[in-house]
């Protein structure tokens, strides 16, 4: 059978020599010419450029960049070469999670900060390193970043003084040489003065001048221009040292006017609630009005939050009985009574109130809440008023929301560093349930609130549902409780869920309903926070348990349980230390040797604490974290004395301890340690 040169189907034969060998690169009979030196050798198969294909040669495929020209771009990448079968294209690389950017280990720092920072930097007062190491001196100190600089001797007064100038366009002067003009003393309450750290220097044109050491506090003169009715406040900027030394000066000869003078300037209007002595049945409403809107009652009001605001109280109280009227307030836990105001004057300042927190003034027979809203200082306040109806009148209780009071961080809530990461670890779980328990007033909302800040990232949904809801927060969706409409715990926990949250907020598990709506939640994959009313955190499991929760539903979602209690802390300024009785010391349930060498102290009293000793307040804390060994003892039903020792056994602390840790560090004091936490055997 014989081929032609034409049939496909049979490769054309290779040239041989004259022994018959197969030649290999030799001119001619279809085969590459030699290489020119310095040349790169033709691609088999593809012609060069001006010269017709090859024989046999595949045509160029569509789309295949041509040879490199000079001055001509390159191919792009992925695409053939000449010559070359065409690049195969990269896998699409498997979808992955956006990574979210590194959280800012220097978030708890206020844009003021930030900027007298950068002023301070920019000056070449300070340097980045040394900025960076305040910042974190900040996280667990309550001063400012120029006062921690002005104490390790970094900065000076002038130049932090200069910063802030420049930043607020104010006017630095000394104020060693200047006396405040009677008319601006007069214009100005010495109440109003100090809460606000101001002098009031002079009194022209209705424009008042005023020496302050805190330009970040601006808000100030919006608040004095309107509490005074006035035209315009101009501030100068001066050493708060010298601003404290001109404010004594400024009223040591003015006699200030005080709640008692108010007082006797309603009492010199004899118009003013005259008719409403004892038991108030029949009030006319246009009374009323007018009693509300008179000028001293106003005057008096204000007084009152103010200085429940400058003097941090939680509470304000107004009660009336039958031959007297009270007002007090509530500061660091502790209850203190205000100078009395008449007893006629119940009616008019239950009315001013009901009008400030927009409440139906002539509904005088049914409870009432309401909510006042006020500007402080640049910061808000919020205020929740309640209204009830009593046998001499309407008690009226408020309560102060100070959201500058709050530090809402973990770091400045007072727990010591172990429990801490240990808290904080728990609350970074993708699941489960993690209760905080404590009395009304123990801090609960706070802790949950720092927790929940610290979780508040832009990949996590957070719902809370509270009653009320305490502070906004922003970033986290609040739904408040209402009642009337059959908004409950249980309805909006329901709701919440779908919503597609990461991580829930339950104000407080009180019932089984609620109780099993968590439980869900948290076994489908959310993290859940809720309160407990209970005295410690093994007492937590048994009240569970009462509700009707199953022990295994327990163990399968509580991931762990803090108890808390808040304890005064004694004011730095007066601490000093004494030798407490044999008595005092027998409350503690210690022995000699334990109490061998132990400091002791208190407060005794100063003006920047008010005489009482205490400022502020701290948190003990109690973490019981759910281990294998106690979720198999919850399981077999074990009491709550056996969780209890058993916890006492692997070395939690409890209330107590963490009460005698805060009296021997000198936190607190042994009174407040001994009426704050209990004994094991007690609890």
């Amino acid at each position: 059978m014989s081929t032609t040169p034409n049939n496909p189907n049979v490769p054309p034969k290779k040239p041989v020599d004259a022994a018959g060998k197969p030649t290999v690169g030799a001119p001619g009979n279809g085969q590459p010419k030699p290489a020119v030196p310095g040349q790169k050798p033709a691609a088999p198969g593809v012609a060069k450029p001006g010269q017709p294909a090859a024989a046999g040669a595949k045509p160029a495929a569509p789309g295949v960049a041509k040879p490199a020209v000079p001055g001509q771009k390159p191919a792009a990448p992925g695409v053939a070469k000449p010559g070359q079968p065409a690049a195969q294209k990269p896998a699409a690389p498997a979808p992955q999670k956006k990574p979210q950017p590194a959280k800012n280990r220097f978030s708890h720092i206020d844009s003021n900060t930030l900027q007298l920072a950068k002023k301070l930097e920019d000056l070449g007062f300070l340097d980045g390193a040394q900025i960076e190491s305040l910042y974190e001196e900040m996280r667990t100190s309550d001063a400012q970043l120029g006062e921690i600089a002005m104490q390790r001797g970094v900065l000076n007064e002038e130049q932090l003084l200069q910063a802030m100038a420049e930043i607020h366009g104010m006017r630095v002067a000394n104020l060693e040489d200047l006396t405040p003009h009677p008319s601006a003393v007069k214009l100005v309450m010495k109440n109003i003065a100090e809460m606000y750290k101001l002098v009031p220097i002079s009194y022209e044109n209705d424009v008042l001048t005023v020496a302050m050491s805190d330009p970040n506090n601006m808000q100030a003169m919006d608040d004095l221009r309107n509490l005074l009715g006035i035209k315009q406040v101009n501030p100068i900027l001066g050493p708060p040292k010298q601003v404290g030394q001109l404010l004594t000066k400024a009223y040591s000869t003015e006699k200030e006017e005080t709640i008692s003078s108010v007082y006797a300037q309603i009492e010199a209007d004899q118009s003013i609630g005259a008719n409403t002595v004892g038991r108030e049945t029949s009030i006319d409403i246009g009374d009323m009005v007018e009693m509300a809107n008179a000028a001293p009652v106003r005057k008096l009001i204000n007084m009152v939050l103010l200085m429940a605001i400058r003097d941090h109280a939680s509470d304000i109280h107004f009660e009336p009985f039958e031959d007297e009227y009270k007002m007090r307030y509530r500061c660091d836990g502790v209850l203190y009574e205000m100078v009395p105001p008449p007893r006629h004057l119940a009616t008019a300042i239950a009315s001013r109130i009901k009008v400030m927190a927009n409440l139906d003034i002539a509904e005088r027979r049914l409870p009432q809440d309401g909510r006042i809203e006020l500007n402080v200082g640049g910061n808000p306040v919020d205020m929740r008023v309640s209204v009830l109806p009593t046998l001499f009148g309407e008690s009226v209780v408020i309560r102060v929301l100070d959201r500058t009071n709050v530090g809402l961080s973990l770091d400045r809530i007072g727990m010591q560093a172990d429990l801490l990461g240990q808290f904080r670890a728990i609350i970074h779980k993708p699941n489960g349930i993690v209760l905080v328990t404590g009395p009304t007033g123990a801090g609960k909302t706070t802790t949950l609130y720092s927790a929940l800040s610290e979780l508040n990232d832009i990949d996590t949904k957070i719902i809370t549902t509270e009653d009320p809801v305490e502070y906004e927060i922003d970033g986290i969706v609040q739904c408040p409780i209402n009642h009337d409409i059959d908004v409950t715990f249980a309805s909006a926990l329901r709701a919440i869920l779908r919503q597609d949250p990461d991580v829930i907020l339950v104000g407080e598990i009180r019932d089984l309903e609620t109780a099993g709506i968590a439980i869900q939640a948290s076994l489908t994959g959310h993290l859940v926070f809720s309160t407990l009313h209970t005295n410690d955190a093994p007492s937590s499991i048994t009240r569970l348990r009462d509700m009707g929760v199953e022990p295994f539903l327990i163990t399968a979602t509580v991931e762990a349980i803090q108890a808390q209690r808040l304890v005064r802390r004694i004011c730095t300024f007066c601490k000093t230390s004494y030798e407490p009785t044999r008595e005092q010391l027998m409350e503690l349930n210690l022995t000699p040797e334990q109490l061998k060498g132990r400091p002791f102290y208190y407060g005794e009293g100063c003006d920047k604490c008010n005489n009482l000793g205490f400022k502020g307040r701290t948190g003990l804390y109690e973490v019981l974290v759910m281990t294998d060994d106690l979720r198999d003892m919850v399981s077999r039903g074990a009491s709550t004395d056996a969780v209890r020792a058993h916890t006492r056994k692997t070395g939690t602390q409890s209330l107590r301890d963490a009460g005698l840790r805060a009296l021997f560090g000198g936190t607190s004091t042994l009174d407040e340690v001994v009426r704050e936490t209990v004994q094991e055997d007690e609890g």
